[in-house]
C-alpha cells in the first residue's frame, strides 16, 4: 500500500485516482464479496434503467473496470467507458477490450472531453460521490446529453429504516475494511469508502441537486433497502443551457 494515496473527503482528484489505480486488479472481486453478490443485481438494474438501444451513443462515466459498460454494450449501443483512473481503465481494457462497440476514454467528470449534446444517455455508478464538485459533474453530464436524453445514476445512499441504517453503518465502519484486506485489496481505500458514504446526501437531497442542474422527471428507487439508490432523469427536449454549477 502507498499511504500517500489514501484519499480523504477533500477528494483531491490525483489522490482519489491514485487510490483507485491501486485497487483496480481486485476491485470487482472485492465488490462482489463485500456486497454478498448484490453488485451484479445492482448492475443489471442500472442497465435496465438506462434501457440501451442499438445505434445509441451512451456515456458510462466512472466506468471503473468497465463491467457496467460491457453490460450496456451488450445491447449493441455504442458505449464510451470513461474514468479518471488510468489503472481502472487499463483493467477494463484487459477484460473487455474485445468489445467492438466499447471505447475507453480517460476523463475528468468536472470537465468532460466531449461535445455538447453528444450522448443519448449518460450513466454513472458509485462514482459521483468521489468527485470533488459533484454539482459541476451533474452540469457536465447535462451538457453532453442530447435534448430528451436520459440520466441514470446509481449511488450508495441512506437506508430509510433507522435500525437497518445503524447496522449498515456499523458494517461499513468495522467490517468492510477487514473484508477488503482479506480479499487482498487496499483496506485504506475502503475506510475512505465508508467516510464518503456517510458524507453523501440522502436520496431527496441528491434528487434536488439533479433538478438544480436542469434535469426533469427526476425520480429514484431504493435497492437493497436503501443501501444504494437508482436515480433517473431526463434532459428537456427543448434546448436550454444548464444552470451554473455550484460547489
Amino acid at each position: 500500500m502507498i499511504p500517500n494515496n489514501r484519499a480523504d473527503l477533500g477528494k483531491d482528484p490525483a489522490r482519489v485516482s491514485g487510490m483507485f489505480d491501486q485497487v483496480a486488479a481486485g476491485y470487482d472481486r472485492t465488490n462482489t464479496v463485500m456486497t454478498f453478490g448484490n453488485d451484479a443485481l445492482w448492475r443489471a438494474a442500472t442497465t435496465r434503467a438506462v434501457a440501451p438501444k442499438r445505434g445509441e451513443r451512451i456515456l458510462d462515466l466512472a466506468a471503473g473496470t468497465a463491467s457496467s459498460s460491457a453490460s450496456l454494450a451488450g445491447s449493441g449501443a455504442d458505449v464510451v467507458a470513461a474514468d479518471f483512473s488510468p489503472g481502472m481503465l487499463a483493467e477494463g481494457k484487459r477484460r473487455h477490450g474485445h468489445c467492438k462497440n466499447l471505447s475507453f476514454v480517460e476523463a475528468d467528470a468536472m470537465n468532460l472531453p466531449f461535445a455538447d449534446n453528444e450522448f443519448d444517455a449518460v450513466t454513472m455508478s458509485y462514482g459521483l460521490r468521489n468527485v470533488q464538485q459533484p454539482k459541476k459533474a451533474l452540469a457536465e453530464l447535462y451538457r453532453v446529453t442530447k435534448p430528451g436524453g436520459r440520466l441514470v445514476i446509481n449511488e450508495f445512499s441512506t437506508p430509510p429504516g433507522k435500525a437497518f441504517r445503524g447496522l449498515y453503518r456499523f458494517y461499513n465502519a468495522q467490517i468492510l475494511p477487514r473484508v477488503a484486506r482479506v480479499a487482498g485489496t487496499n483496506g485504506d481505500a475502503y475506510d475512505y469508502l465508508n467516510e464518503s458514504i456517510k458524507d453523501w446526501p440522502d436520496q431527496r437531497t441528491f434528487s434536488r441537486w439533479i433538478r438544480d442542474a436542469g434535469w426533469v422527471d427526476v425520480e429514484y428507487r431504493n435497492l437493497a433497502m436503501g443501501i444504494v439508490a437508482l436515480h433517473r432523469a431526463t434532459k428537456p427536449a427543448t434546448r436550454r443551457a444548464s444552470k451554473p454549477a455550484t460547489k
